[in-house]
């Protein structure tokens, strides 16, 4: 063989070579999607309780990566980097988890993520469509939790077993899900030795409607202080052109940083999105939260929100919502006091996607 000959092969190696190790690769895992949002906003209140009235902020900034590995392994990981720095604040880790998703009828997901309680606690915030999560999914699904959990998203580290049954022409009919959770919300290690166990099931008359059950039963530990955490939804779901959500859950338990505090808790909302042309949407909203199950604890908010999409990720959405507030307080010797507080939200948020 010449030199030449012996060259030219080399040099044509070295071309083929890198090509079919980025063909394996390709086979082994997906090349990573990286993406994230922000909600920029504006608002204006007279609550009373408000130090500033308002004013201009960054909701929320996040990125995320995604892909998936051999196929049947998907992986997700989101931060968010708003906030100023602190305990619970500023740059942290909101989800990452990796599911096996070989079979629709059963999957495993572990790691950090979405308790599966509710239909609205897995919505983004895109999705919602009156500018914010309800108060259910707020004070009883873990985001600001009633227990006195830190502000964790609706999230918690655990697994979660699911799948959907029975296919139809467009959809299938049944969906389970189980997960078994710390119990002390993101980025935090478990401190009791009972873990929370939640599970939900479906079914799905049409690929649009769903209407579902859901359970939550675990105990919650903060400064030496446990509370059970025992809780029930019940919901129904349509997502098409229109839009229609309405759930209920009630919860029994106390709260670690009030022990006079009642154990019982319900609430409830009711959601309709309707379709005003191609781009504008209008939602009304009646969301309701009584932190004692009373009617002199009872915090209702009616919201009317546009949401217009300029463009798939650009959003600008108006909300307005009066406040029907009230809130039972205890002193130091467990005296109930309640307070009244009406008042009134206007808010304009910019929603970025990229």
């Amino acid at each position: 063989m010449t030199y030449k000959r012996f060259y030219a092969l080399l040099l044509a190696a070295l071309l083929v070579l890198p090509a079919c190790a980025q063909l394996k690769l390709k086979e082994i895992a997906s090349v990573p999607q990286f993406g994230g949002y922000l909600v920029g906003r504006a608002q204006y209140t007279n609550d009373r309780t408000s130090k500033n009235g308002g004013g201009f902020d960054l909701r929320m900034v996040r990125g995320y990566v995604k892909g998936t590995i051999l196929k049947e392994w998907n992986y997700y990981i989101q931060l968010e980097y708003s906030g100023a720095p602190g305990v619970d604040k500023g740059v942290r880790l909101l989800d990452a988890y990796g599911e096996w998703k070989r079979f629709p009828e059963f999957s495993v997901k572990f790691g950090q993520m979405k308790r599966v309680f509710t239909f609205e606690n897995p919505y983004s915030p895109w999705d919602t469509g009156f500018g914010n999560y309800s108060q259910l999914v707020q004070k009883l699904a873990g985001m600001s939790d009633r227990v006195g959990e830190h502000s964790s998203g609706g999230r918690d580290a655990g697994i979660v077993v699911q799948g959907d049954l029975f296919p139809a022409e467009d959809h299938r009919w049944l969906h389970y899900q189980v997960g078994v959770y710390n119990g002390q919300g993101i980025n935090h290690s478990d401190e009791n030795k009972q873990k929370d166990v939640i599970g939900g099931l479906w079914v799905s008359p049409t690929k649009e409607l769903q209407i579902g059950a859901f359970g939550w039963t675990g105990r919650y530990t903060k400064n030496n202080v446990t509370v059970d955490r025992n809780r029930m939804a019940y919901g129904i779901k349509y997502e098409g052109d229109w839009t229609v959500r309405a759930e209920y859950a009630t919860s029994q338990g106390g709260k670690t940083d009030n022990r006079f505090a009642a154990t019982r808790a319900d609430a409830w909302y009711v959601s309709v999105g309707a379709p005003l042309c191609k781009k504008l949407k209008a939602y009304a909203v009646w969301d309701v939260y009584r932190d004692e199950k009373t009617s002199d604890t009872q915090n209702a908010l009616y919201t009317l929100a546009l949401n217009y999409r300029l463009w798939k990720n650009l959003m600008i959405q108006g909300t307005y919502s009066y406040t029907d507030g009230s809130q039972a307080a205890y002193s130091d010797t467990g005296e109930r006091s309640v307070s009244k507080n009406n008042y009134h939200t206007a808010m304009l948020q910019l929603y970025v996607r990229f």
